[in-house]
């Protein structure tokens, strides 16, 4: 009996000259597929045109009334400025020394852990001007804080139980913070320069305390407790070096009723400041020293286009692989370039091109619209500052929210590659990047921010224009806009998301037929 020998079919191998049938060529195949299929074009025109109109349309349903009595400081930030100050004017150089012997609640209450009780030097009395100072805090120690939102912490002594001796020396524009356990050995916290300080200044000792607000969330509802605050804080071995045009320690209400301050209603009883026989000073006051925090985002304000941009870039980034699953051309893709890997690249590589390039355009417009809109409905500087598109925050948030939507594409691509189906690839990359979103308005605010701190969700951190400052208090509400992440760390997050699916779709493609 003969047999015929079973003949090995010789694999497919390009005719190409190596360097056509490289990377290149490549990239040129799946860019050609993408715009000769017309579908795939109109869907991010689409979304180009939504974006930029969701935006206007976002800022123009949001509008301010008022306004004209915040506090700027001096680099125009909103700062609170309100506290009790115990003063005398300094000109020229000079020390200040003082111990703090305790600070608790004037209202028989739980001290907030950033009440605070030491030393100032300030440019003038009028909310806003410069300052730096040296204080101490029931919680955080003792801290060298300069102009609203610099802070450099010291030891970390209670001063509810524990007196720490505190000093501030001023030559000419610089001021030097120093603490110490016995008022003989002193630690050097911080020299600051505080640039066009005038000669003559006020230097002399304050207390206040930031209000009081705590925020609940369960599934029924929202809960805010919020009410004012009073604290009172003891010195004693108060001096003063330098030449003074006042022999006496003067005391003023800092913030609404100071000079040149606005008079608010409903202002908080006035500070108090008594003076024992032996030197003691207590003093009691409210407010505090700080950038304001809790007030709108006039850069997240402008970005709400994009989260309907996301829906428009998962469809993209889906199809645009699962098509050819759909149809069988993957074969042919595969059987012209078996490395598949390099195919997978280039699927990437024009996706990301496209949907980044894209989103970028139409953000950039979008946020323009919705910055004029903002203006005329009544966010006018100086408290809402003119945004350029080409400077910090504003281009961050612009250039991060196109990277959000090219990340967001390829993260579809990966899970396509995987699931090969585009009804579930739409549905699962929606569940992970726009189902935390949703439901972090309804979570217990723990929860709510776990969500947005572990899911792809916390890519949507980029497009926050608000510092927020880790010397103050603010509770992180997802409704308003704050995200648990800095803007980065947060689109690192998705990053993170994408990397891993395209390395379990490269996993997928050697391990699996086409």
């Amino acid at each position: 009996m003969t047999t015929t020998p079973t003949r090995t079919p010789t694999p497919y191998r390009s005719r190409l000259h190596p360097a056509r049938a490289g990377f290149g060529r490549l990239l040129h195949a799946e860019w050609t597929k993408f715009r000769t299929v017309r579908a795939w074009p109109l869907v991010l025109a689409v979304a180009a045109v939504v974006t930029a109109l969701v935006c206007l349309l976002g800022a123009n349903g949001s509008s301010i009334s008022g306004g004209g009595d915040d506090t700027l400081g001096p680099d125009g930030t909103e700062v609170v400025d309100v506290f009790r100050y115990t003063h005398r004017p300094l000109t020229g150089d000079g020390t200040v020394t003082v111990r703090v012997t305790g600070l608790k609640s004037a209202d028989d209450k739980t001290i907030e852990p950033w009440a605070k009780a030491g030393l100032s030097v300030k440019e003038n009395l009028t909310p806003g001007s410069a300052y730096a100072a040296v204080l101490a805090t029931p919680a955080h120690g003792v801290r060298m804080q300069w102009n609203y939102t610099h802070d450099t912490a010291g030891s970390s002594t209670n001063v509810t139980t524990s007196p720490r001796w505190l000093r501030l020396t001023r030559t000419g524009d610089h001021l030097t913070g120093y603490e110490s356990a016995d008022g003989h050995t002193w630690t050097k916290i911080r020299d600051v320069r505080l640039p066009g300080l005038p000669r003559t200044v006020q230097v002399g000792l304050f207390v206040g305390t930031p209000d009081h607000e705590d925020v609940r969330r369960a599934f029924g509802g929202t809960s805010e407790t919020y009410g004012g605050g009073r604290a009172t804080g003891t010195f004693d071995h108060l001096a003063l070096q330098g030449t003074s045009a006042s022999g006496s320690w003067t005391s003023t209400d800092m913030g609404p009723a100071a000079p040149g301050g606005p008079v608010a209603q409903n202002a908080p009883p006035s500070g108090t400041t008594a003076v024992s026989a032996s030197g003691t000073y207590t003093v009691t006051g409210h407010g505090d020293i700080a950038p304001a925090q809790g007030g709108p985002d006039t850069v997240q304000m402008s970005f709400q286009g994009v989260f309907f941009a996301v829906l428009f870039m998962v469809a993209l980034g889906t199809l645009f692989v699962t098509a050819e699953y759909k149809r069988g051309l993957i074969r042919t893709t595969f059987t012209a370039t078996p490395a598949r890997l390099k195919v997978l690249a280039a699927k990437t590589t024009v996706i990301t091109a496209v949907t980044f390039t894209t989103g970028l355009v139409a953000i950039a417009v979008g946020f323009n619209l919705a910055q004029h809109a903002l203006r005329t409905n009544g966010f006018k500087p100086p408290e809402f500052p003119d945004l350029s598109l080409f400077e910090n925050p504003a281009l961050r948030a612009v250039v991060g929210s196109a990277a959000l939507l090219s990340l967001v594409a390829v993260l579809a691509l990966a899970v396509g590659v995987i699931l090969r189906n585009s009804a579930g690839t739409i549905a699962t990359v929606v569940v992970l990047v726009i189902l935390p979103q949703i439901l972090s308005f309804a979570f217990p605010l723990p929860a709510a921010q776990w969500l947005l701190r572990v899911t792809p969700a916390a890519a949507f951190a980029i497009q926050q224009g608000v510092t927020h400052y880790h010397q103050v208090k603010y509770n992180c509400l997802p409704e308003s806009g704050c995200y648990p992440l800095s803007p980065w760390n947060g689109l690192a997050v998705l990053a993170a998301y994408t990397a891993a699916a395209l390395l379990l779709a490269a996993w997928s493609l050697r391990r699996r037929d086409a």
